[in-house]
């Protein structure tokens, strides 16, 4: 895996544990947050941890976040900071921008100035437990926009034996089987042939509309 670099801006939880999981993925992580303890307690966890006010242009080009390879914005409830520091980001081309949004309304101004990816973690992490909940097979889901989806489920009891060309999943439900794992080998076939056969053992990856497949894994 290539060794990358990142920023995280704001280190209240979810910043703190956003910045400590790139680390321990093995990247470059510095750490900005304007309160010393939270630098004291991402020390161990992250490249390196400055407090600073990262709402400076100045001081985000002298710390090197243009070259970076995503920087992560997380300033709590001070949705006018996360804008200002956005801005500075995009002025500088930081290549790949995400930011926590307080609200509907700052994910869209956010959205405008420029912000490659807007987050909005209690409502997705909510979408992702309802989701579950409701289709207990799907273990992972990645929206696409536009309602379409990747997800990666196990497949249901009437696909057990049969290949992919019996299912014929594109023609009756318009979605499409791009890749199969086998749980017990650890095998992953991309682009399965038609002749696949589903095993018990398999989890399949699954794109196209997500009420679709949510249709067929119910």
């Amino acid at each position: 895996m290539k060794r990358k670099r990142f920023g995280v801006v704001g280190l209240g939880n979810f910043g703190h544990h956003a910045a400590r999981a790139l680390y321990e993925e093995g990247h470059e992580v510095v750490a900005v947050d304007i309160d010393q303890d939270k630098i004291q307690r991402i020390r161990d966890y992250c490249t390196f941890a400055v407090a600073a006010d990262a709402a400076d242009r100045e001081f985000l080009h002298a710390q090197g976040f243009a070259e970076m390879d995503a920087v992560v914005v997380s300033t709590g409830e001070r949705s006018h900071l996360a804008t200002l520091i956005t801005l500075y980001l995009k002025e500088l081309k930081v290549r790949n921008i995400l930011v926590k949004a307080v609200s509907e309304d700052h994910g869209r101004i956010l959205e405008k100035i420029g912000a490659d990816e807007i987050i909005f973690p209690e409502k997705d992490m909510a979408r992702k437990i309802a989701r579950n909940l409701s289709t207990p097979n799907i273990l992972e889901f990645v929206p696409l926009g536009e309602g379409y989806s990747i997800t990666e489920a196990a497949p249901p009891a009437s696909f057990i034996g049969k290949t992919l060309a019996e299912l014929d999943l594109r023609r009756r439900h318009q979605i499409t089987v791009i890749g199969i794992r086998d749980v017990l080998t650890g095998h992953f076939a991309l682009l399965p042939p038609p002749d696949q056969v589903i095993k018990d053992s398999d989890l399949l990856v699954f794109i196209g509309r997500s009420e679709d497949i949510e249709r067929v894994l119910k």
